[in-house]
């Protein structure tokens, strides 16, 4: 299984800082302890000092981190507020038929709301639900009644 790692990184920020990125070594972790062989896209992944990049830099990252998410299972997004980069993610996702789980206190927010097939308002509510959940098989079943809704 293949999994896209999306979540916020600027933000809303009009500096140059990125929100801590600190969630992400916890979300690899989880999944890792329970799916041996998974495959992690973490677009932060050697792109650490991307708010340095020029625009054609950036636009090489951006644009290629989003051809990836064709080659995904799932996307796996972590809002604790909008992200404008995300949500071009999560739409890339959506329109592709790939399953989007969100971890957002943001339950309301329409993008939320439209294109996640589930939403944790906190990690510890994700990792709960990995504990009991097989996330492969619910991939296979989401696949599968996307592709009888078509």
């Amino acid at each position: 299984m293949k999994v896209f790692l999306a979540g916020i990184i600027q933000g809303s920020k009009k500096s140059e800082t990125v929100h801590s990125q600190n969630y992400r070594p916890r979300l690899k972790s989880l999944l890792k302890s329970k799916y041996d062989g998974i495959e992690l896209v973490d677009p932060v992944d050697g792109h650490e000092q991307s708010i340095d990049y020029d625009d054609a830099m950036a636009a090489k990252v951006f644009w290629g981190h989003i051809d990836l998410i064709a080659s995904c299972d799932l996307l796996i997004a972590f809002l604790p507020e909008a992200s404008m980069g995300t949500a071009v993610e999560m739409t890339e996702a959506y329109q592709r038929k790939i399953p989007i789980i969100t971890v957002s206190p943001m339950s309301i927010n329409w993008v939320i709301r439209l294109l996640s097939w589930k939403n944790f308002e906190t990690v510890e509510e994700f990792e709960k639900f990995l504990e009991n959940n097989d996330i492969e098989e619910i991939v296979s079943e989401y696949r599968v009644s996307v592709e009888e809704k078509v």
